[in-house]
């Protein structure tokens, strides 16, 4: 089965781009369709095996319970895109386009999940680059290739960077499974070269996530995306590329050295406070969704640098609650976007009235991202909340606290701006967005009640495995 995640896509990619191209647009879109709900549904029953189960595959995969994490996810995030991506785009050949690169995520997705060596990492992060900078290029307006151009230069830099990490981890240790690279470094501490190394890969990574310094390129690549493309970069590509990758190289090495965990708790807690205040200035909705996805960010950062088995435990969830309640916040966007015409809050108004839907799914993502019981983000952030106050870094709990409160400030700001008070005349007319482009932001805001509803129950089974 494992086999599976990568061959099926792959060969359905191949398949779709021989078919006629009068039929093949709705045919791309049922069988992804089809595709993406069978690894969202089939995934979570390789999941509840036992936390040692283990299938070798050939090219240096390898699929384990950490890995299914990613290839559950994302397979929730691109469902979500496609749905939206498909009520928005009206030409065939763009929808066609779309899907293309929706596979080309996905394979490379399912095998960044997979990789146990640092070179096969980097190949598919460069894989999933790549289709993103096309993906942003969809929307052909000077907004997006402004996008682009930050986004390519600080990817390019960080690709420099792995690439540097690379070459001097064979110089060193000459091996790059990440097996062999936890028994070279640690805990002996390893040469001058594999330090730096991994310091340098690191960087990318980060880099790659878009935290704080390296976050120039994040607001405009989101916010000049078209929609459905704005849902991957939020919900997955981001997190897949630079924080997930992160996560899995520091627990697969246990890179967790002092001064390791002091830079990821501190880029964790400037991002965490960046992102918060950077987003209670912003008009424009998409803008202020971006900012404030790279103070979620700094929670996983925060988390996953405590080196606890509780803040990693807390990052690994956060991950997966923001990926669910950030898309769905995007795919608010979008039906407003597509509906108004706008992304200006201050043009906006009691929409709740006429968009009932929206306005319901919106305030249940909003919320979660605030941390308030009981949904989902509530728990990943007590988590992370928790373990940083056990670990001793009471300065950095506080903070983490603090920046829930001004998070929950500039939610509440959205909310009255945007579905509060009056309808304003000019938008007496709007109506609620179509079933289809709806579908995206109930199903997420189920996910979002649902995991947090069951969330202890979730964390006991977790922690039998």
């Amino acid at each position: 089965m494992a086999y599976l995640i990568i061959l099926i896509p792959f060969a359905l990619l191949a398949l779709l781009n021989l078919l006629p191209a009068r039929s093949r647009t709705p045919i791309a879109f049922y069988s992804t369709l089809v595709l993406l709900a069978g690894q969202v549904l089939l995934s979570p029953f390789e999941l509840v095996r036992s936390a040692q189960f283990e299938a070798m595959l050939g090219f240096n995969l390898l699929l384990n319970n950490f890995s299914l994490i990613l290839i559950i996810t994302s397979g929730i995030i691109l469902l979500a895109s496609l749905l939206t991506a498909w009520a928005m785009i009206k030409e065939d050949s763009k929808r066609f386009n779309f899907i293309n690169l929706l596979l080309i995520l996905l394979i490379a997705m399912n095998g960044l999940a997979m990789a146990k060596d640092i070179f096969t990492l980097y190949v598919f992060i460069e894989a999933i680059s790549v289709a993103t900078f096309i993906l942003i290029s969809l929307n052909m307006d000077k907004y997006a290739f402004e996008g682009i151009l930050k986004y390519l230069i600080l990817s390019v830099v960080a690709s420099a960077l792995m690439l540097s990490a690379i070459g001097l981890l064979i110089m060193s240790s000459g091996s790059l499974l990440l097996t062999d690279i936890r028994g070279f470094i640690f805990p002996s501490g390893g040469t001058v070269f594999s330090q730096a190394a991994m310091t340098l890969f690191i960087c990318g990574l980060l880099i790659k996530g878009g935290v704080v310094p390296f976050h120039g390129w994040v607001a405009d690549a989101y916010s000049s995306a078209s929609p459905p493309v704005s849902i991957l970069l939020a919900g997955i590509i981001t997190k897949a590329a630079g924080i997930f990758t992160l996560m899995k190289v520091m627990t697969a090495t246990l890179c967790f050295t002092t001064p390791v965990m002091d830079i990821l708790l501190l880029v964790g807690a400037i991002s965490i406070v960046f992102g918060a205040l950077a987003a209670l200035g912003q008009t424009d909705i998409k803008r202020m969704l971006s900012y404030s996805s790279i103070s979620q960010m700094g929670y996983i950062i925060a988390g996953l640098g405590t080196g606890t088995p509780l803040g990693i435990l807390g990052a690994i969830f956060h991950f997966i609650n923001h990926a669910v309640f950030k898309s769905q916040l995007f795919a608010n966007a979008a039906a407003l976007e597509q509906q108004l015409g706008t992304r200006d809050m201050d043009k906006m108004g009691g929409l709740a009235q006429v968009m009932p839907v929206t306005g319901t799914t919106s305030i249940l993502a909003s919320l979660s991202t605030a941390g308030v019981p009981p949904l989902a983000g509530f728990w990943s952030k007590l988590l992370i909340i928790i373990a940083l106050w056990l670990s001793g870094n009471y300065v950095y709990s506080i903070v983490a606290v603090l920046a829930s409160v001004i998070t929950l400030a500039y939610f509440l700001s959205l909310q009255r701006r945007v579905f509060f008070g009056k309808v304003p005349a000019e938008l007496s007319g709007v109506r609620e967005a179509s079933a289809l482009l709806l579908m995206p932001a109930v199903f997420l805001s189920a996910l979002t009640v649902g995991i947090g509803l069951l969330f202890p129950f979730i964390l006991k089974m977790v922690m039998r495995q």
